[in-house]
């Protein structure tokens, strides 16, 4: 029971405040309250707003530790952004993304799939280990 509640009754007990206000405090109280996570309900955990990306490569002696976390909301900025650049500004885009050895088409990239995409990315973790080299990909 929390602590607010527990004051509450109190209160009530004391004769300090009446049954409808101690009613109204509770329910206060509970609106207030963060929604208790369920250990069994595995959506329940808190939402990712970071996309991570670790590395630690030693390659010829030479370590080298990668650290890269980008905000999620950067990607949901990027989405509406392509979403606004006309046709043509996408296309050359597009040939320079393939030119560059990046196959993508921005034109394929819609604001409304965005959360689905999202939501995927939350449950990503991408582990790539070798020899000389551990990469991590994961949200957080």
């Amino acid at each position: 029971m929390s602590e607010h509640r527990k004051d509450i009754l109190a209160m009530l007990a004391e004769g300090k405040i009446t049954a409808t206000e101690a009613e109204q405090l509770l329910a206060a109280v509970e609106r207030d309250r963060p929604p208790a996570a369920s250990s069994d309900d595995p959506r329940a955990k808190r939402k990712a707003k970071y996309l991570r990306v670790v590395m630690d490569a030693n390659e010829e002696g030479d370590a080298t530790r990668l650290n890269i976390r980008v905000p999620l909301q950067l990607l949901r900025a990027g989405v509406r952004l392509a979403a606004l650049l006309p046709p043509h500004a996408l296309d050359r885009a597009n040939a320079e993304l393939s030119r560059s050895g990046m196959p993508i088409d921005l034109t394929q990239l819609k604001p409304d799939q965005l959360e689905a995409l999202v939501e995927h990315l939350d449950e990503l973790t991408v582990d790539i280990d070798s020899a000389d080299a551990k990469v991590q990909v994961f949200c957080e």
